[in-house]
C-alpha cells in the first residue's frame, strides 16, 4: 500500500531542496516505503491490531522521551503504569525515585499527545499538520513529513505535536490504515548532522527500523499469544482466564489488581488466575513481591527479573573498586524474528473479548498518567 505512492516520484524532486546523494536518498526512500508497507499489509484486519497499538505507542513514546532527554527503562515504564512502588536500591536517594517518576510522567505525557491530546494539544497539533499540509505537492509523503518536521522544530516549536501531526499524515496520505506511532525518534538524537543532506537520510532510516521493529513486535506478540492460548485450549469461552491471557498480550506487565478490576472479580481470585498461569508455564512474575506483583507473557519479551531503577555505586566505596554482589550484565543475541500465523491459525480462537479488554487497559493508562501529573503539580 505504501509503496507505490513513489514509484512515479521524480528523482530530482527527492533532492531539490538539499545537495545530498540522489542515489543515497532514493534508497532510504525505498526502503522505508517498503517497510511501512510490510507493516501495513501485516496489521490489515489483523486481531491483535488493539494491542498491538497499545504496545507499540509506550515504546515509541519512550523513544521519543530518550531522545529528548528523558530516558526511562522499558519496565520502569510499565511498572509505574500499574502503580507499582519501586524497589530502592540501598543508595539510590529520594530524589532519584523522583526522577524516574518524572520520567515516566514524560513518557506518559508524550502518549497523551498522539492518543488524546487536550484541547491546547489539539491546536498546536492543528497547527503542526498544517507545516505538513503546504509541503511541495511533488515530494513524496514521506520526504514532506522529513521536511516539514525539520522546518517546524527550526522555527522553534516543540516536538511532540509535530509527532503527533506525523501519525495523522500518515493516514490522510494512505501510508498507513491505522495511527501507528512512527515518527523517526532516533533522528533527533545527538548523534545525527542536523545538515538537510545529512538529516534527510538518516531520518528515513530511523522511520524504517520503526517500522521493522514493529513487524518484528506483532509476529511475536501473535506467536506468544497463540502458545497461550493454546496453552488453555479447552476452557469455556467465557472463562477468566482466557480474558487474562489476551490481556497480558497487550499489557506489558499485569498486576492482579488491574486484572480483578478488568474481569470485575476478587483481587484474590485474579491472584488465583495469575498464579495458575505462571504455574503452567503461560506467565512469568517479574517482581517477586509479597504485594503488588507483576506478571508478563512467557516468551514475549526479555523481562527483567526484577523491576527496579539501576544501581549507583556505593558512594562510600573507593574509586574503581567493584561490588562484589552484583553481576555484571549479560548481553544476550537478540532472537530471530518470528514468522507469521497462518490464516488458519488466527482463525483458531476468538477474539470478541479483546477488545474490552483494550478498553480497559487503555484507561488503567490514563488513570497512572493522571496520577502522575497530580503529584508533579503538588510538589511544584
Amino acid at each position: 500500500m505504501a509503496a507505490d505512492r513513489f514509484d512515479d516520484a521524480p528523482l530530482d524532486s527527492l533532492t531539490r531542496t538539499a545537495q545530498a546523494d540522489p542515489m543515497v536518498l532514493a534508497g532510504a526512500l525505498a526502503a522505508a516505503a517498503a517497510a511501512i508497507a510490510r507493516l501495513d499489509q501485516a496489521l490489515a484486519s489483523h486481531p491483535l491490531a488493539q494491542a498491538f497499538l497499545y504496545r507499540t505507542r509506550l515504546e515509541s513514546v519512550r523513544a521519543q522521551a530518550a531522545v529528548d532527554g528523558q530516558l526511562i527503562d522499558p519496565w520502569h515504564l510499565a511498572a509505574t503504569i500499574e502503580g507499582l512502588r519501586l524497589r530502592m536500591d540501598p543508595y539510590l536517594r529520594i530524589i532519584d525515585r523522583g526522577e524516574i517518576l518524572d520520567r515516566a510522567r514524560a513518557a506518559l505525557t508524550l502518549h497523551q499527545w498522539i492518543v488524546e491530546p487536550d484541547f491546547d494539544q489539539e491546536g498546536e497539533v492543528q497547527r503542526a499538520e498544517t507545516m505538513l499540509a503546504i509541503q511541495p505537492a511533488s515530494l513524496p509523503p514521506l520526504i514532506a513529513a522529513a521536511q516539514g518536521f525539520r522546518e517546524w522544530v527550526e522555527s522553534g516549536e516543540t516536538r511532540p505535536a509535530m509527532r503527533s501531526a506525523m501519525i495523522r499524515f500518515w493516514r490522510k496520505r494512505r501510508l498507513l490504515r491505522l495511527p501507528v506511532p512512527l515518527t523517526g525518534a532516533a533522528a533527533l538524537g545527538s548523534g545525527h548532522n542536523w545538515d538537510l543532506d545529512d538529516w534527510l537520510p538518516a531520518f528515513l532510516r530511523a522511520i524504517e527500523r520503526e517500522a521493522a521493529d514493529g513487524l518484528d513486535l506483532l509476529y511475536t506478540m501473535e506467536r506468544a499469544w497463540f502458545e497461550a492460548r493454546h496453552s488453555i485450549a479447552g476452557r469455556r469461552k467465557d472463562s477468566h482466564v482466557t480474558t487474562a491471557v489476551d490481556l497480558l498480550a497487550a499489557a506489558p506487565v499485569l498486576s492482579a489488581t488491574t486484572l480483578a478490576r478488568i474481569l470485575g472479580i476478587a483481587v484474590k481470585n485474579a491472584i488465583r488466575i495469575l498464579d495458575e498461569l505462571r504455574a503452567a508455564g503461560t506467565a512469568i512474575e517479574v517482581t517477586h513481591r509479597s504485594k503488588r506483583r507483576l506478571f508478563g507473557l512467557q516468551g514475549l519479551a526479555p523481562l527483567q527479573q526484577v523491576v527496579r531503577p539501576p544501581y549507583r555505586a556505593d558512594p562510600n566505596r573507593g574509586h574503581g573498586r567493584p561490588r562484589h554482589d552484583i553481576e555484571e550484565n549479560v548481553v544476550e543475541a537478540a532472537p530471530s524474528p518470528l514468522p507469521p500465523l497462518t490464516p488458519i491459525e488466527r482463525r483458531a480462537f476468538d477474539y470478541t473479548a479483546l477488545e474490552e479488554a483494550m478498553a480497559h487497559l487503555d484507561s488503567v493508562l490514563r488513570n497512572a498518567r493522571n496520577t502522575l501529573q497530580f503529584r508533579s503539580q503538588g510538589r511544584d
